[in-house]
């Protein structure tokens, strides 16, 4: 295994408790589904939602962040800096701070996803910049540059990016059209989900590159190739996300047929990997072996989800349900999740003990199981839905969720059962990143 790198363990073990956290949310958030008056008085969906919705958010940037870094720091050893890396999470911790106080008080004032007070959203935009300047000053003179260089750069630049456009909304002529306002807002939501593909994907072929031992993977024309469809994908894929706005038909359509690339390209790229291993190396590397498979599983099923629902029939049923939670939570889980697995896994953890193996390969499958359970019953809850918002005369709201309260308690069972899995590897890799040196 890769030697532990303490210099991004602040961001790997912050990461960590932001997944838990959001996990906890997330339950505590979807018992509002099997008992509507739980938690009014108190904290409620109102407030839980958001908290869990930025956890899990900040679990991804926050991970990739430490992922990065640590790869660098294997690469090139003494080669970043401390103060910039304590500056940078110092800007992060005070950033979450705020917004997780700000919801525990009840104050909002953001847009979706980021419904903190747009001055908490200063030290993220900060931290990000201080990252970009600090990835330039490494990386300059270090060429030819692999992809997966080329795709973290990306990335953070992007998602800089992307994230001051998300406020463009404080400007009175950004907000003065309704429909100007929700395509911004509808824009960056999806560019930003691009932005932080690009720093996850790069890890992956960076990681499948140290797995493998064949750095020819991350030179070749096919990962180019990924990479300008990625940049291209983060550019223009917004468009399917606008389908029930009154904008031109062909934003829409060029949206779709743009996003659908990039998935089979990395498809294409993991399974050619896997194929290339020897059983040796597929033990040695066992877990982040199983977390990168894991996470192509879930890339196929979420790929076939997207494309039904970037058809606009299917689509008019879909959005704003639970279909579209169902892929949130399968793309953050199922794809995000396991990618980072794999690389803490890769960074943290030296040499699994074989007294801590069976717990862990249980939890692993615990984990797989439960997710699909779990999106499962988000999809079934979604259709139910969506059904009754193009015939919504013949019952009533209440008697439509009346009827998916099967649904939900699959979901909330299910969803127990995910935290637990979370909770075990986040517990494990963070007790042992703070024990190792």
């Amino acid at each position: 295994m890769i030697e532990p790198r303490p210099i991004a363990k602040p961001f790997l073990l912050t990461a960590l408790l932001l997944l838990v956290l959001a996990a906890l949310f997330g339950l505590l958030a979807s018992l509002s589904y099997l008992f509507p008056e739980w938690g009014k008085q108190s904290f409620g969906f109102i407030r839980l939602r958001p908290m869990h919705a930025t956890a899990a958010l900040c679990w991804i940037f926050v991970g990739a962040t430490g992922a990065v870094y640590s790869a660098i720091e294997h690469k090139f050893p003494g080669s970043l800096s401390r103060t910039l890396i304590r500056v940078q999470w110092s800007l992060w911790l005070v950033a979450l701070i705020g917004a997780f106080g700000c919801y525990s008080l009840g104050i909002f004032g953001g847009r979706e996803y980021w419904e903190f007070p747009p001055v908490v959203a200063l030290p993220i935009a900060l931290s990000w910049l201080v990252m970009l300047v600090h990835f330039a000053r490494v990386m300059r003179n270090r060429g030819p540059w692999p992809v997966y260089h080329w795709m973290w750069m990306t990335g953070i630049a992007f998602f800089l990016f992307t994230f001051i456009e998300n406020y463009l909304w404080l400007f009175p002529y950004f907000r003065a059209e309704l429909i100007t306002d929700l395509t911004i807002q509808w824009k960056v939501n999806g560019s930003m989900v691009g932005a932080w593909n690009q720093m996850l994907y790069g890890t992956s072929i960076y990681l499948m590159e140290r797995i493998s031992g064949n750095d020819k993977l991350a030179k070749s024309r096919m990962a180019f190739f990924l990479y300008f469809l990625g940049l291209f994908n983060l550019m223009f894929n917004w468009g399917h996300h606008i389908y029930t706005l009154p904008t031109d038909a062909y934003v829409k359509y060029f949206g779709y047929l743009v996003s659908m690339t990039e998935w089979f390209i990395l498809l294409r790229m993991l399974y050619l990997w896997r194929s290339s291993l020897s059983d040796y190396r597929r033990h040695a590397f066992y877990f982040p072996y199983r977390f990168m498979i894991a996470a192509e599983v879930w890339l196929l099923l979420n790929l076939f989800q997207a494309l039904l629902m970037s058809i606009p029939a299917i689509n008019l049923y879909t959005h704003g349900t639970h279909v579209t939670v169902a892929h949130a939570m399968g793309t953050t889980i199922g794809i995000n999740t396991m990618i980072l697995f794999a690389a803490m896994f890769t960074f943290l953890e030296k040499d699994l003990p074989r007294s801590i193996y069976p717990l862990l390969s249980k939890t692993f499958f615990l984990m797989q199981g439960s997710l699909l359970l779990f999106w499962i019953s988000l999809l079934a809850a979604g259709f139910a839905r969506g059904q009754w918002q193009l015939n919504a005369n013949e019952r009533s709201f209440a008697e439509m969720m009346q009827s998916l309260q099967p649904m939900f308690v699959a979901l909330v069972a299910s969803g127990t059962l995910l935290t637990v899995a979370l909770m075990v590897f986040a517990g494990y890799l963070g007790w042992y990143a703070r024990s190792s040196r």
